[in-house]
């Protein structure tokens, strides 16, 4: 994958997860807040102050999420965007991490 076909699947992919983020804000479910930032970075605050910080890194070709509960890369395989270390797919993984810093279960 060159580096236009990545630019152009992961900023699809933190498109995505946007809107994800968006209806669940909107739902109602849990207190957090959003903010996509130039460069292709998605930072979210909860009520406890904690953060969960999602970005592309073009020189790996991943997208990298960062959480309380670490860090965590995911490249792109198949159409989905899978994680280096156990094969977690991105949007479970961000449900999985939101839920854990928001202590109330998150489905995105």
């Amino acid at each position: 994958m060159d580096e236009r076909e990545f630019m152009t699947a992961a900023d699809a992919e933190l498109a995505r997860i946007e809107a994800a983020l968006d209806a669940a804000a909107m739902s109602g479910v849990a207190d957090f807040d959003f903010e996509t930032k130039a460069g292709g970075v998605i930072e979210i605050e909860f009520d406890n102050g904690s953060k969960i910080i999602l970005n592309r890194h073009l020189a790996a070709r991943e997208i990298w999420l960062a959480a309380k509960s670490g860090g965590y890369h995911f490249r792109p395989e198949g159409g989905r965007w899978l994680g280096t270390r156990d094969g977690e797919e991105l949007l479970a993984a961000v449900s999985r991490t939101l839920s854990e810093q928001a202590g109330v279960r998150i489905a995105l």
